[in-house]
């Protein structure tokens, strides 16, 4: 009886050459399947060094299916944006960074074909044709949509390893006297001139005010409980829902000089149903960013503040009040409705006998000014 011949272990890759002399290497994948390299080769020994490189990752558990990356960027990048459950406006900055930015380079491309060159080249381009703030937001978010692809092993590696091109470099702001905040709101008339104030002495983010209702302000104490956010959206839909962040959710104590402004707008100006929006426009209708923005453009130049001078920079002047008032870090974020990660923070305390007694140290100091330059105009008469 003939004895078997003992079975030929199987060669984990062969080359052979092709018709047109190149080399072709194939070889076996960890799943079973019969693979081809990507690529041909001028010779047979770059093949045969290809073949060593990719046994090499699979030995190494660093091998990745080239057929996995083959996902269109586009597809999977809006998928991306849907499934992260964002707020109306951050979901609308996405998309339109997406759209105006990231998607007219990297669209047409698998996520396999975008490499760290490619990266490099787009973010110059970009930086020539647009402002370096939002250059930034969109590495930020191309960075961001190849890390989830990298966790989802789609990609071997994040081809965003550009150190320091997510961080903006924001510029100094302008903060407002207390004389030109009193200027700004009489230059906003009378139903606007408490906004001006609340956007100063709040300090209160445009949202937090369009949100606000009748409800929300107590006279005794004199203070807004801010619960809720309203941001405006490019479509003019106004997007009610959380504050920025928890942070958000508060409750502000406001200088006992602002309780006339207080007390005048409720009687004239906000709604009059229990749950009435405090800030409607002429016709009774929640204000618009349009039309309220060419009021303040206005009033700003009026007031000779400069012209990137926004209502949200209004915040400024709270932040310095309160800190010239006594207040702490900790104070001052939790009346601004800030949150911070700093360890430091979670040994500070800022109760509401802490906020009331920041209040009355703003009211001291803007009556203060107020009167020196009572004082200023009299002797200069």
């Amino acid at each position: 009886m003939t004895a078997r011949k003992p079975q030929r272990r199987r060669e984990f890759g062969t080359t052979r050459q092709l018709p047109s002399g190149r080399w072709q290497a194939r070889y076996w994948a960890p799943d079973g399947s019969r693979r081809t390299a990507p690529e041909t080769f001028a010779t047979k020994t770059d093949a045969q060094d290809w073949l060593t490189l990719t046994k090499a990752d699979i030995q190494r558990n660093h091998w990745v299916d080239p057929d996995v990356g083959a996902v269109n960027f586009d597809s999977y990048a809006v998928k991306w944006i849907h499934e992260r459950g964002l707020s109306a406006t951050t979901d609308e900055l996405y998309r339109r960074l997406l759209r105006l930015h990231v998607l007219p380079a990297f669209g047409g491309l698998d996520l396999d074909e975008i490499s760290a060159p490619a990266v490099r080249t787009w973010r110059t381009e970009r930086l020539s044709a647009t402002g370096a703030t939002t250059v930034a937001k969109s590495y930020r978010l191309l960075k961001a949509i190849m890390g989830t692809a990298t966790d989802d092993e789609l990609i071997r590696r994040n081809p965003c390893r550009i150190k320091g091109a997510g961080t903006e470099q924001a510029k100094e702001r302008s903060t407002a006297t207390v004389a030109q905040v009193d200027a700004l709101a009489e230059a906003m008339g009378p139903r606007w001139r408490l906004m001006v104030y609340f956007g100063a002495y709040g300090p209160m983010r445009p949202e937090e005010l369009a949100a606000l209702r009748r409800g929300s302000v107590s006279l005794a104490p004199l203070a807004v409980k801010i619960t809720e956010a309203a941001p405006e959206l490019t479509t003019g839909r106004r997007a009610e829902g959380d504050t920025k962040s928890a942070a958000g959710v508060r409750v502000v104590y406001l200088p006992e000089f602002l309780y006339a402004e207080v007390k005048h707008h409720l009687d004239w100006f906000a709604e009059k149903e229990p749950d009435g929006l405090l800030f409607v426009g002429e016709k009774g209708a929640p204000f618009r960013r349009s039309t309220f923005g060419r009021k303040w453009a206005k009033a700003r130049t009026k007031v000779g503040l400069p012209e990137g001078f926004r209502f949200y920079d209004l915040r400024h002047t709270g932040h310095t009040l309160s800190t010239q008032s006594g207040a702490t870090l900790k104070d001052t974020m939790v009346r601004a409705g800030q949150s911070s990660e700093k360890a430091a923070m979670i040994y500070q305390h800022s109760d509401d006998e802490r906020q009331q007694e920041v209040a009355d140290g703003i009211d001291v100091r803007v009556r203060e000014q107020r009167r020196r330059a009572d004082e200023e105009k009299a002797d200069g008469a």
